[in-house]
């Protein structure tokens, strides 16, 4: 809606309707007559709020008082609240009127967020007040005398105050003011940093992100004392007013990068991101049926800081455990924190067996089936692959089957109790897959190679890679058993191309593969020593390549 139509909706909607009077029983004269016009009034506020048709909380503050601003009327004022955010429905929003120093004030607040502590001493203060302290000014008293709280801020308007209340914030109201004082109470039901079960590791730190904004941030801060390090707040979704974050390092990273998000980032215009960091996502990057992630997701507070000390930006979202890093790369996504906590050649070695079990989810099986159906591509030394009798279903079906059994699987696995997940592995292993070799459904060499397949699946450390690997093997799988040779050789082509047009956040998505990098991709397959690793990654464009000295 542009301004233009804002003012013309505004200007066409009748004046504020207010609720007629209750009499008691006493008051009989004047009743009749203003029973009628009271039913009248009743009607047309009925009719004004099946009319509303308000995109955004300002917006509905100025169609039912005409005015964004906060009324000096606390009467007004309440009533706007109980139409625009349900003040008397919900039972968890609470407007509690009081007089302090002969001052008529309201409180308005979410039951469920505020800390009773911190309002029951900021209360305690306020009953000191007299009349003589408010007479040059209630609004200063209150806020420079008798408020003893850090975080409190004066604010104008309505619809402002209405946000902030909603996510947790306490407001006091005072008649005869258009400022409202806004102090932040709040205290979210939390659970603790616990080391999350995707990125286990060994040795290392045991806490992790939780659904919280403010705890997250203050994880990552402990771990960054830079003075340089900016979170960046921003609200998305004009119904849901989600927080969310920008996190960088103000002299390292590229500052065009941080505008680019921020651009986007203040650009969303929906109604609400519920489901938090994916829908951020998809907002930001648009990547559309694009399988493969490009960005990384972590839950654990080391990686993020890493990731930000060489030059990448971070998004936090409110209610959510998993931070968005970007840019990335395929290589990128194929490394774990476990292969830093070990020495320089351990965690080698780690990372060409995670690199081996990545090559093998998206190439063992099409090259098995390759070789089955033609022989003659065979080495004399692999003369012993290939099955040694037929079952009964064509090779393409069994994988197709034993592939979707495995996704079901991993689905089951994820609804099933933990209790019950154990009982449901051992049937799934050893009654169906084993009752399905010797009826002869199934050959045994299948079951066998995809469950090297699906292992290296797991240890992917990317969960959003790993799926997408299994599209890829899904489609090699056809394209073999559908052409042959021919088939595999144009899938893996047309694989590697796809993936060398994609882009994260104007990086290549190869790199350093494509464009090849030598010193880099080194850096890829042998997790080199902490102090030979005197520059930050050249993709990352970042303002300051230097991580120490150069003559050290």
């Amino acid at each position: 809606m542009t301004d233009r139509e804002h003012n013309e909706y505004s200007q066409e909607q009748p004046e504020f309707i207010p609720y007629p009077e209750e009499h008691s029983d006493e008051e009989t004269d004047g009743v009749n007559r203003e029973k009628g016009q009271g039913d009248e009034n009743k009607e047309l506020r009925n009719q004004k709020v099946e009319n509303e048709h308000s995109d955004t909380i300002e917006e509905s503050v100025v169609y039912w008082q005409k005015s964004g601003r906060i009324s000096e009327d606390l009467d007004t004022t309440k009533k706007t609240l109980e139409e625009v955010v349900g003040l008397g429905k919900s039972f968890d929003i609470d407007f509690r009127e009081m007089t302090f120093g002969e001052t008529r004030t309201g409180l308005f607040f979410i039951s469920g967020f505020a800390k009773e502590d911190i309002l029951q001493e900021i209360l305690k203060r306020l009953t000191y007040l007299s009349p003589d302290n408010v007479s040059s000014g209630a609004l200063h008293a209150f806020f420079d005398l008798y408020i003893p709280h850090i975080q409190v801020k004066k604010i104008n308007k309505l619809s402002d105050v209405i946000t902030m209340v909603l996510s947790g914030m306490s407001a006091l109201f005072i008649h005869g003011e258009q400022e409202a004082l806004v102090m932040d109470t709040r205290t979210y039901p939390v659970r603790n940093p616990e080391e999350p079960s995707l990125e286990r590791v060994v040795r290392g730190a045991r806490d992790g992100f939780t659904e919280t904004l403010l705890t997250n941030i203050t994880l990552v801060r402990r771990r960054l004392r830079d003075p340089g390090l900016t979170f960046e707040l921003h609200k998305v979704g004009r119904r849901t007013q989600t927080d969310v974050c920008i996190a960088y390092i103000d002299d390292i990273v590229d500052k065009t990068q941080v505008d680019s998000v921020r651009e986007k980032i203040t650009s969303i215009d929906i109604d609400g991101i519920p489901l938090a960091e994916k829908q951020l996502e998809e907002a930001i990057v648009r990547k559309g049926w694009n399988p493969y992630p490009l960005v990384r997701y972590s839950e654990r507070p080391d990686v993020v800081a890493s990731h930000i000390l060489e030059g990448r930006v971070a998004l936090f979202s409110d209610t959510s455990p998993s931070v968005i890093i970007f840019p990335t790369t395929f290589f990128d996504l194929c490394q774990h924190a476990e292969e830093n906590r070990q020495t320089a050649f351990m965690g080698s070695y780690l990372r060409w067996v995670r690199f081996a079990g990545i090559f093998a989810s998206l190439f063992l099986l099409p090259l098995w089936l390759l070789m089955v159906i033609h022989p003659e591509l065979k080495p004399a030394a692999l003369s012993f692959i290939g099955p040694q009798s037929q079952a009964k279903i064509p090779l393409i079906a069994q994988f197709l089957l034993i592939e979707f059994g495995v996704d079901l699987l991993r689905m089951a696995a994820v609804h099933t109790p933990t209790p019950l997940a154990s009982a449901m592995g051992l049937i799934a292993a050893i009654l169906i897959g084993d009752i399905a070799v010797k009826t002869g459904l199934f050959v045994n060499e299948v079951v066998l190679y995809m469950a090297v397949a699906a292992i290296g699946m797991f240890a992917t450390p990317s969960y959003e890679l790993g799926l997408a690997n299994r599209v890829i093997r899904l489609g090699l799988l056809i394209a073999v058993a559908i052409f042959g040779g021919p088939g595999f050789v144009v899938g893996v082509t047309a694989y590697i191309v796809w993936l060398t047009l994609r882009r994260s956040y104007n990086s290549s998505y190869l790199w350093p593969f494509i464009p090849f990098n030598a010193k880099a991709m080194a850096a890829i397959f042998f997790r080199l020593p902490v102090m030979t690793s005197k520059q930050r990654p050249s993709f990352n464009k970042t303002r300051d390549r230097t991580r120490m000295p150069r003559n050290e």
